[in-house]
C-alpha cells in the first residue's frame, strides 16, 4: 500500500529504495528523480492512517495530480471532493445591486472568492495594498447575502471605513455595527442581507456571542492580526461559524513562515496540519529540495495576490527616497552614551536576554530620533526635525500634502510643536484617538482641511484612504518594511492621480542604518511563498546584539 511505500521512502532518502523481500533478502529499486519528487511531496502532505494515508480534503486536487498515472484506492467521498474542486462550473455574475464598477482584476477576485465558497474552502485575498480588496469583498458579501448574515471583523480604526464603503457600494445590505456598550441588540434576529461589522477587540471580548451565530460569510480584514494562532484573538476567530471564510491582507507573511500557518488555521483548518507538524514539515525543512515548492503548491489555490505593477500600470509612479541624516554632535554624544550603557547592562546578566535586547534597541532608536524622547528637558538640536522642516518648506508652498508617520507618539508630539511654531495646519491620529474622531480627521484631510496628517505607524498604518496626500515621510524606520509599505499605501492607492514620493529619515551611522539592512531580508521572506524567491528567518538574539554593537 501507499503507507508502506512511504515507510520505505522515509528509510531511504536517496534515489535507491531498499526493499526487504519475503525471503528476507534486501533488494534495491532505482527511482527516477521525477517519481522520487512526487512521492516525497505525497509524503509531506499526508499522515498515516492504518495501512493508508490520510490527506486534508482541500489537498485532494494536488494529491490527485501527483498520483495521476497511478492506480489508487480511495473512498467515494474522496473522489467526489476531487471532482468538486476541479470542476470549472459557470462564472458567477457581479450583483446588479453593487453601486460601483469593478476593474477586470477585481471581477476575477470576486469570481475566485465565489468559487471557493462553492468548494467549501476559505481564501486569502492578498492583493498588494491599495488595489481595492474591500470592494471585492463587498461584492462577495452582496452575492452571498441571500444565504444568510455576513460578518466583517476589522481593526478598530478601519471599522468606520467599512461601514461607509458598504453603505456606499451595497445599500441593500443592512449594516449592524457591533461596537459600543449597547451592542448586544445588534446580534438579535439576524437574517439574509444583514451584515455585522465589528473589531478584533470586540471579537475577543464577545467570542461566545459571535460563535453562536451561523454566518454565510465571515471576512477578516487585515488578517495578519491573527497570524499567531496561540493568541486569544486568533482562537476567537477560529471559533466563528461561517460557510465561507475570507482573510484579506497585503502581508500574509510579515516576519515568519509561521504567519501563514496562523492565517490558514482560520481559513482552512487542517490543510497545513498542526503548528508542530508545520514546523517539522516546512519551517525547519524549508531549505531542503522541493519543500518550498510543495508548500507553495499546497496553498496556491487558496491565496490570490496581484501587485500594482501587474494590474494597474496606469497608477501614478511611486518614488522612495532614503535621507541619511548626520546627527548633531550633542545627539551623537547622547547616542553613544546610551549604546555603551546598553552593552554594559547586557553583559551584566539577569533577566530574559531577548527582552533586555529589545528594550535596549528601543532606547537606541529613540536616541537616534530625538534626544528629547529620552531626556525631555534636553536642549540638544534635532537633525531630523531640521530635515523635516526643510522638506516642508519645499513642499507646502507648492500645495503638496504630506503624511508623517512615526512609531513613537512622543516623536509625533515634537513634530506637532514644529508645525504649531510654523503655523502649519494638520490632522492627528494615534492609538488613543476614538473611532469617531479618526473618521472626522480622515474626512477633513481628504476634504482639504490640513496640510499635514500626523499618524502613529501602528494606529494608522492600514485601512485608511488618504489619497489627498502625495508625499509621505517616515520619521523612524520600523523593523518590518511591510508595515511601512502599508502605511505609504494610504496615499499610493486607487484614486491617487499624482505621483507619490516617500521619504525615510534615517539617522546616519546609528542603529537605524542597520535596521534598513534587515529590510531586504524581510522582503525575501514574504516573497518566498507568494512569488517563489528565497526565504529569510526571523531576527535572532545574535542579530539583535549586532544591531547594538554596530559595525
Amino acid at each position: 500500500g501507499l503507507a508502506e511505500i512511504v515507510d520505505y521512502l522515509s528509510a531511504s532518502p536517496g534515489r535507491f529504495l531498499r526493499l526487504t523481500g519475503k525471503d528476507g533478502e534486501e533488494r534495491y529499486v532505482a527511482l527516477t528523480s521525477e517519481l522520487r519528487r512526487r512521492l516525497d511531496e505525497i509524503l509531506g502532505l499526508g499522515t498515516h492512517a492504518g495501512r493508508g494515508l490520510r490527506f486534508p480534503s482541500l489537498a485532494a486536487p494536488l494529491v490527485a495530480e501527483l498520483l495521476a498515472s497511478s492506480q489508487i484506492e480511495a473512498d467515494a467521498s474522496w473522489r467526489r471532493q476531487v471532482e468538486r474542486l476541479t470542476a470549472s462550473g459557470t462564472e458567477p455574475v457581479v450583483p446588479s445591486t453593487l453601486r460601483g464598477e469593478l476593474r477586470p482584476y477585481q471581477i476575477d477576485g470576486f469570481r475566485w472568492l465565489v468559487r471557493l465558497g462553492t468548494w467549501g474552502a476559505g481564501g486569502c485575498l492578498a492583493d498588494e495594498m491599495g488595489l481595492g480588496k474591500t470592494l471585492q469583498c463587498i461584492a462577495l458579501l452582496l452575492h452571498r447575502a441571500p444565504s444568510g448574515p455576513g460578518l466583517v471583523v476589522a481593526p478598530t480604526s478601519v471599522v468606520p471605513n467599512w461601514v461607509d464603503e458598504v453603505q456606499r457600494f451595497a445599500p441593500t445590505l443592512r449594516v449592524r455595527t457591533f461596537i459600543g456598550p449597547a451592542r448586544a441588540a445588534d446580534l438579535a434576529d439576524l437574517g439574509a442581507f444583514d451584515l455585522v461589522v465589528t473589531s478584533y477587540a470586540i471579537l475577543q471580548i464577545d467570542a461566545d456571542a459571535l460563535a453562536a451565530i451561523s454566518f454565510a460569510t465571515a471576512v477578516l480584514d487585515e488578517a495578519q492580526v491573527i497570524k499567531n494562532a496561540d493568541t486569544k484573538r486568533a482562537r476567537a476567530a477560529g471559533r466563528l461559524r461561517a460557510e465561507l471564510r475570507v482573510a484579506t491582507t497585503g502581508t500574509p507573511i510579515e516576519n515568519r513562515l509561521e504567519d501563514l500557518h496562523g492565517i490558514f488555521a482560520f481559513l482552512n483548518p487542517g490543510l497545513l496540519g498542526s503548528s508542530e507538524s508545520f514546523q517539522a514539515r516546512f519551517v525547519r525543512a524549508i531549505d531542503r529540495p522541493n519543500v518550498r515548492d510543495r508548500l507553495r503548491r499546497l496553498v496556491a489555490p487558496f491565496i490570490l495576490r496581484r501587485t500594482k505593477t501587474q494590474v494597474l500600470p496606469e497608477l501614478p509612479s511611486r518614488t522612495e527616497v532614503t535621507l541619511r541624516i548626520p546627527l548633531e554632535l550633542e545627539e551623537l554624544a547622547l547616542y553613544e552614551v546610551v549604546r555603551k550603557e546598553a552593552l554594559a547592562q547586557l553583559g551584566s546578566g539577569g533577566g530574559p536576554m531577548r527582552m533586555k535586547l529589545l528594550a535596549a534597541i528601543t532606547r537606541l532608536r529613540q536616541a537616534a530620533s530625538n534626544a528629547r524622547l529620552l531626556l525631555p528637558d534636553s536642549t540638544a538640536p534635532s537633525a531630523k526635525l531640521d530635515a523635516l522642516g526643510e522638506l516642508l518648506d519645499d513642499l507646502l508652498p507648492s500645495r503638496h500634502k504630506v503624511l508623517i508617520f512615526s512609531q513613537f507618539v512622543g516623536h509625533l508630539a515634537l513634530v506637532k510643536e514644529l508645525l504649531h511654531a510654523r503655523g502649519v495646519s494638520f490632522q492627528y491620529l494615534d492609538g488613543s484617538t476614538p473611532m469617531a474622531a479618526r473618521k472626522i480627521a480622515v474626512d477633513s484631510f481628504q476634504a482639504g482641511r490640513g496640510e499635514v496628517f500626523l499618524i502613529s505607524l501602528k494606529a494608522g498604518g492600514f485601512g485608511l484612504n488618504l489619497t489627498a496626500a502625495d508625499y509621505v515621510v517616515h520619521m523612524d524606520p520600523w523593523w518590518n518594511p511591510a508595515v511601512e509599505d502599508q502605511a505609504s499605501d494610504r496615499a499610493h492607492r486607487i484614486g491617487q492621480t499624482r505621483p507619490v514620493t516617500i521619504y525615510r529619515l534615517v539617522a546616519r551611522d546609528t542603529i537605524e542604518d542597520r535596521i534598513l539592512a534587515l529590510h531586504h531580508h524581510k522582503r525575501q521572506l514574504a516573497a518566498g511563498i507568494l512569488e517563489g524567491s528565497e526565504l529569510a528567518g526571523s531576527i535572532s538574539e545574535r542579530e539583535l546584539l549586532d544591531l547594538i554593537r554596530g559595525p
